[in-house]
């Protein structure tokens, strides 16, 4: 045979072509038997082993062929090492068991230092009021859901916006609200008594100077009817504009006094001046907001506290929230920055925060029909695509501390509710498929 290489599957069919069932007399002679492997860059020991296999039966093939009694020889190799195994005991001397030490688990608790300050929204008949309830905020010495580390006093509440006029919303929610446009105090009626919110949150947009331009003194009647028509804690906001929103909040305090409602909102760059000495003439909480920046944040509060000398029990913040798809990250961590640094003893810090969840509707794949883009994938019903972003908005950011959110949608509003009470521990047994599925 010509020099070269020959594999042992070449042997077999050379051997199985001509039916040579036997060989008698035959020497192979030659060099090294090489065994070829393809690897990449790691070698694959599973591999190698089955071509050594591989390699194995072939030899033992061919050595059959060639008259050797391979059977023999596996019958006569048994392997020596077993009996070099000791036993083990199954069972151990008296003297040699092992009492283990009995341990109880308990969970790590941390011990925080601060704690964050305790709000009362809204003021029964007893305290000067004519709230029936009222809503308490904070009182937290631990992070939020930590229930192995301390016990949360206030589960976070949840206020739904109502507007003094018409306002164009996403037809997702606007098919809600059609028939009570208009009309603030059955808006109001409808998202107690119907959608099961907390609180009322009054928008006097009409005070813009860019839409109706009404004056402070005709803004207020819409609080004054509010509060006639429902007798929870309620939120009252402006237009957002800088000049007129101050003198507003301070017409505001004045109609409703006694009734302890959270202005929102002081700022650095609008008169906080006259938005804090309003609030504690009358006795109410001032909603201190700033735009993302904890350090803003630490600056109104002192001067809300030590300027003007608002009680601690007065303030609540608005770190800003940014929904899920613009900004959720920074949002939710501006508010656990400044929720740790309560619990670490920061006292600038250590109070109630507040969410504008309904800012979710802001992004576009809350209310969009669908994408822009063209060529991009389907984004589903906007009608269930809205809810869930508000949901998701609101959710998240109840893990990093949000102690009260201002929402929209009544589904929204009915899932986070149930959420935030299961984590919470006061939903023991959670039947899953009572808050998945919703009718919108």
């Amino acid at each position: 045979m010509p020099e070269g290489k020959i594999t042992l599957e070449d042997i077999l069919k050379l051997l199985s072509k001509y039916e040579i069932k036997e060989l008698e007399g035959v020497k192979i002679e030659g060099g090294d038997i090489e065994i070829e492997f393809e690897m990449g860059a790691y070698p694959n020991f599973q591999a190698i082993g089955m071509e050594l296999g591989l390699a194995a039966y072939h030899l033992a093939r061919v050595a059959m062929m060639l008259g050797f009694p391979v059977q023999q020889l596996f019958a006569q190799q048994q392997p020596a090492y077993p009996a070099q195994i000791p036993q083990v005991p199954t069972q151990l001397k008296e003297e040699e068991k092992i009492e283990l030490i009995e341990k109880k688990f308990e969970p790590y608790r941390q011990e925080w230092s601060g704690y964050v300050e305790e709000v009362q929204l809204g003021a029964t008949p007893k305290e000067g009021g004519t709230r029936k309830y009222t809503i308490k905020l904070g009182g937290e010495k631990s992070l939020p859901f930590y229930l192995f580390d301390a016990e949360q006093p206030h589960l976070p509440s949840i206020s739904v916006d109502v507007f003094d006029r018409a306002v164009p919303l996403p037809k997702a929610i606007r098919t809600h609200y059609e028939d009570v446009m208009g009309h603030p105090d059955e808006w109001a009626k409808k998202v107690i008594k119907d959608f099961g919110a907390d609180a009322v949150t009054i928008h006097l947009i009409s005070t813009d100077p860019l839409l109706d331009d009404t004056p402070p003194h005709e803004a207020v009647k819409t609080v004054e009817e509010v509060l006639q028509a429902v007798k929870c804690p309620i939120i009252v906001g402006g237009s957002g504009n800088k000049e007129k929103d101050p003198v507003l909040l301070e017409k505001v305090a004045e109609v409703a006094e006694g009734e302890r409602v959270l202005l929102a909102s002081a700022t650095l760059d609008t008169d906080w001046e006259r938005v804090g000495r309003a609030a504690k003439e009358h006795g109410h909480c001032v909603l201190a907001w700033t735009q993302m920046d904890i350090n803003s944040q630490r600056t109104l509060n002192r001067y809300l506290l030590k300027r003007i000398g608002l009680p601690r029990d007065s303030l609540v913040m608005d770190t800003t929230t940014a929904a899920l798809g613009y900004g959720l990250d920074y949002a939710y961590t501006n508010m656990e920055r400044a929720r740790l640094a309560a619990l670490k003893g920061d006292e600038d810090l250590a109070f109630p925060i507040s969410s504008g969840t309904t800012n979710a509707w802001g992004a576009r794949e809350a209310w969009m029909k669908e994408s822009p883009l063209e060529g991009d994938y389907s984004w589903g019903m906007r009608e269930h695509r809205g809810p869930l972003w508000e949901i998701l908005t609101g959710l998240t950011l109840s893990l990093a501390g949000v102690d009260i959110f201002m929402m929209m949608h009544p589904v929204s509003v009915a899932v986070l509710k149930e959420l935030i009470h299961t984590l919470g521990g006061k939903k023991k047994e959670v039947e899953y498929e009572d808050w998945i599925t919703s009718e919108l």
